[in-house]
């Protein structure tokens, strides 16, 4: 059987948010119910979409979870912070949002921005999740990862002349990658505006303060993160590239010591954009923590909690 696959929208703090969703099928193969395990919220990394996720949110929902990729604010099909403001405080300030409109405590699984997002909010309020997923994401980051980070994201900003050139320069800061970008594949990330094809992200998000050399995938003080993490009780899995230039070792040992019980993966050959360079490697991962730490909080789905389970709107695609 098929799951079902929609599209949303959330209100956030003060911005609309774009998502899909997808939800289990209500009967399996054989004709048996499928217990619903509950929701999984997955936030991208900066100058990403929520089209980075659509592997994971298959597989998860085949799996039993309703699963939501977003587009944060000032990223894809979402709005635009009309303020400019893409700090960190606003970021979780969306996320607890969408969980308040949920009325269901999810699982927050964070690539890079949206793992910062997921620390920040985890454990600034305990009450927002009942498991977390942090990948390549640590309070300690390396300054030269994210300069690297910084140096891809300004490269894009007077756009491509061809979807071609999108993909080089994706290939050229993301080497590891075991399939080349396809530049078919970019048109959901780039528009094009007068010949040429720009990343779809508001340009402000670069500029976020008076430091425009910040962090931009955590966007967060150390020791806010450090302490944010050591408040963190719940089942907490650390997904790392090892080849990441991001999340050294000595970063990954440090978050396992602020959070005794969080477990660690880290994905050969894989570097920063750990779901991307190895999406197999990670979904499988993924799903074995979810299994074995996560309790299902459902009972069976039924085809009327299918019609609009978690408050979303819109048509199968």
């Amino acid at each position: 059987m098929d799951t079902v696959v929609t599209q949303c929208q959330f209100r956030g703090d003060g911005v609309t948010l774009a998502a899909d969703r997808w939800d289990p099928p209500v009967r399996d193969i054989r004709g048996s119910a499928i217990d619903r395990k509950g929701v999984v919220l997955l936030l991208h990394g900066g100058a990403q979409t929520r089209h980075s996720w659509r592997s994971t949110g298959r597989r998860l929902a085949a799996d039993g979870w309703s699963t939501i990729a977003l587009d944060a604010r000032g990223h894809g099909d979402s709005e635009w912070a009309p303020d400019g403001d893409y700090g960190i405080d606003a970021l979780v300030a969306d996320t607890r949002a969408i969980i308040d409109e949920l009325g269901e405590k999810p699982i927050l699984v964070g690539a890079s921005m949206g793992g910062a997002t997921s620390l920040i909010g985890q454990g600034e309020n305990p009450e927002l999740a009942r498991g977390l997923v942090l990948i390549d994401t640590a309070p300690k980051l390396e300054a030269g990862g994210t300069a690297d980070i910084m140096v891809f994201m300004r490269s894009g900003l007077e756009g491509f002349s061809s979807l071609e050139d999108a993909a080089a320069a994706i290939k050229a800061y993301a080497p590891n990658r075991v399939r080349d970008p396809n530049p078919k594949g970019l048109r959901k990330n780039l528009r094009l505006r007068e010949g040429r094809w720009f990343w779809h992200w508001d340009p402000a998000f670069l500029h976020h303060g008076d430091d425009t050399t910040r962090q931009v995938n955590s966007r967060v003080p150390y020791e806010r993160a450090r302490a944010a993490a050591a408040a963190i009780t719940v089942p907490t899995l650390l997904v790392r590239g090892e080849q990441s230039n991001v999340v050294s070792e000595e970063g990954a040992k440090e978050l396992l010591e602020l959070i005794p019980t969080a477990t660690l993966i880290d994905v050969t050959g894989a570097g920063h954009m750990v779901s991307g360079d190895d999406n197999d490697v990670f979904s499988g991962g993924l799903r074995e923590f979810l299994d074995k730490n996560i309790a299902p909080c459902c009972a069976p789905a039924s085809v009327e909690a299918l019609d609009d389970p978690l408050g979303c709107s819109g048509g199968n695609m």
